[in-house]
């Protein structure tokens, strides 16, 4: 099967719905002075800093990037993150990343956070697979999709052309 048959989102409908959502994170925090913008791993990282670059643009908050270190093959092992605990306490956090599965990754890291006092938590990914094992959600998603669990969904940000491809 040719992989651009399996194409669910190509690079203008990413930037599009990175576009959205940074809106959607702008319109939930607008009466705070910065928004810390928590990305997950390696892609979910990726992702918080393009939706930094976009609330730039658009929101005269400021955007403090934060990546979110978890084994994801191994939850339970200790969770770090870029900022100090000190750093987001009592602050609006948005945790982001690429694709939520079944919600493990983002159940823990979001278990991670609550040992600091926050004024708002929320969740982003760019696409929900609606796999869930955990009651976690996304409040901002860019695409939300029905797949089989036998099949995989994989998030190219490298190179010019960015993707989400159906495997």
């Amino acid at each position: 099967m040719d992989l651009k048959d399996n194409v669910i989102l190509n690079h203008k409908e990413i930037q599009h719905k990175i576009r959205r959502i940074a809106f959607q994170i702008y319109e939930s925090n607008v009466d705070e002075p910065e928004v810390i913008i928590a990305g997950i791993g390696n892609n979910g990282f990726v992702f918080a800093k393009k939706l930094k670059a976009v609330l730039e643009k658009i929101s005269d908050i400021t955007p403090v990037l934060c990546k979110v270190i978890i084994d994801k093959k191994n939850p339970l092992s200790e969770i770090s993150t870029s900022l100090s605990p000190e750093e987001y306490t009592n602050k609006s956090v948005v945790l982001v990343d690429d694709v939520l599965n079944s919600g493990t990754t983002l159940i823990y890291s979001v278990k991670h956070f609550l040992n600091v006092p926050l004024k708002q938590f929320k969740t982003a990914v760019l696409v929900n697979r609606n796999h869930k094992k955990y009651p976690v959600k996304a409040d901002f998603k860019g695409i939300s999709l029905s797949t089989s669990l036998h099949e995989h969904v994989e998030v190219d940000f490298k190179g010019k052309a960015h993707q989400v491809v159906l495997e």
